[in-house]
């Protein structure tokens, strides 16, 4: 196994873990355990970050993957794929948000921020594990140039 199949993997499944903590932060703060779910949703905010500093430096150094399945296929994907960065970005800053309301002590904002934000999550997860599905699953690829290379080439 070579990095470039093993970076994806490691990313991937630090946004499933994520995603994951989130929901049992979700139970545990149900069942009003809050010392419980503030150290879950930390550990949570930290696989995610994990991820993002995975796949931002195989981006720059290995490159990204290209869909390699049927034409026929492939404007659904970009268009899934388009989707799925979107949500991911825009879940992000909505998860930022929410744990600077929590440790800013602003726990009626908080709330209202945390559910929205971890419907997003959830939605991030699921359609960022279809896309490694989709790219080194069912249709394995071939990677582009690294970023790194195509700057200073």
């Amino acid at each position: 196994m070579s990095w470039y199949d093993i970076f994806p993997l490691v990313s991937t499944s630090f946004i499933l873990i994520s995603g994951i903590l989130v929901a049992i932060g979700w139970a545990l703060i149900i069942k009003r355990k809050k010392e419980a779910h503030e150290k879950v949703m930390i550990a949570a905010a930290i696989a995610a970050s994990c991820f993002f500093i995975i796949y931002v430096s195989r981006t720059i150094f290995i490159g990204n993957t290209m869909f390699n399945g049927p034409e026929s296929l492939k404007t659904v994907y970009l268009i899934f794929l388009l989707f799925h960065i979107t949500l991911a970005t825009v879940a992000a800053v909505f998860g930022i948000t929410t744990l600077t309301l929590a440790f800013r002590k602003s726990f009626a904002k908080h709330r209202k921020w945390g559910k929205i934000t971890a419907l997003m999550w959830f939605a991030t997860v699921i359609t960022g594990v279809t896309v490694y599905v989709l790219l080194y699953l069912c249709y394995p690829g071939g990677h582009t140039k690294p970023v790194i290379d195509a700057i200073f080439g």
